[in-house]
């Protein structure tokens, strides 16, 4: 189970939303790059960044702060990035800049022929954030909800050839009310891809619940206002998840 740390960027600056309301933001750090330290230094495989502008206006906004973080850390572990990606040659820029993986969810939803493009030019690394409440998905920021059913588009999106989805329960986002387990697994279960949680993470018993249904595909879990504010320690979480992988001793294979 990979325990993916999120860095949110908004005007340059590391924050947390609540429930994706951009007046309702905490700053965590003025130095984006430093947390990205601080998270790889405490074992983190993989990081999760969101131009929070960019998703609001359509385009990236805090280019400046990601690649301080790439500059920072990129050589070490793998780097996600999403919002404000709406076109191919920011995705070519973004993956020359050194991210790993870009996520389209918006742009994915309102323009799906994008989305197959994206997938057919850069295979490997693009993956699709879908943000969803009742089984709904919203797109700009989080603002709009469509009519939009999350097992239909993830089915289809899979088809194109992403190499992943990420399921955000925008009820839960920032509430820190617990992970929307059956929701995620019931995603994951209708994909052939992994599928990572997001949203709602708020103690070591939400990181056991989904290691639980690891072997249903969901391969990955990001974290964010539960680290910031320290309800969740993730030396802690990472040593538990990386217990409840190792094989059982009494098995023979």
């Amino acid at each position: 189970m990979l325990l993916i740390p999120a860095i949110d960027l908004k005007d340059g600056r590391c924050v947390r939303l609540r429930q994706g309301d951009m007046d309702d933001a905490t700053v965590f750090s003025e130095d984006p790059a430093a947390v990205a330290r601080h998270w790889v230094d405490q074992g983190a495989r993989r990081l999760h960044l969101v131009d929070l502008n960019g998703a609001v206006a359509g385009k990236p906004k805090n280019e400046a702060a990601v690649k301080a973080i790439v500059a920072e850390v990129g050589d070490e572990i793998p780097i996600q990035l999403g919002g404000g990606i709406r076109d191919l040659d920011t995705i070519e820029r973004y993956l020359d800049d050194g991210i790993g993986y870009v996520i389209i969810g918006t742009a994915a939803v309102k323009n799906p022929g994008f989305l197959h493009d994206a997938c057919g030019a850069f295979i490997g690394h693009v993956i699709v954030g879908l943000d969803a409440r009742d089984g709904k998905v919203a797109t700009d920021g989080w603002s709009k909800l469509t009519g939009h059913d999350v097992l239909d588009l993830a089915r289809k999106f899979e088809d194109y050839g992403c190499e992943a989805v990420i399921y955000t329960d925008i009820g839960r986002d920032g509430m820190m009310t617990g992970v929307n387990v059956d929701a995620t697994v019931r995603l994951a279960r209708e994909l052939r891809i992994p599928v990572f949680a997001s949203g709602g993470v708020a103690s070591l018993q939400d990181i056991e619940r989904l290691c639980a249904i690891e072997a249903e595909g969901v391969e990955g879990v990001i974290l964010g206002r539960a680290l910031y504010e320290g309800q969740l320690d993730f030396r802690t979480a990472l040593a538990r998840a990386d217990a409840l992988q190792e094989p059982d001793e009494a098995d023979p294979a």
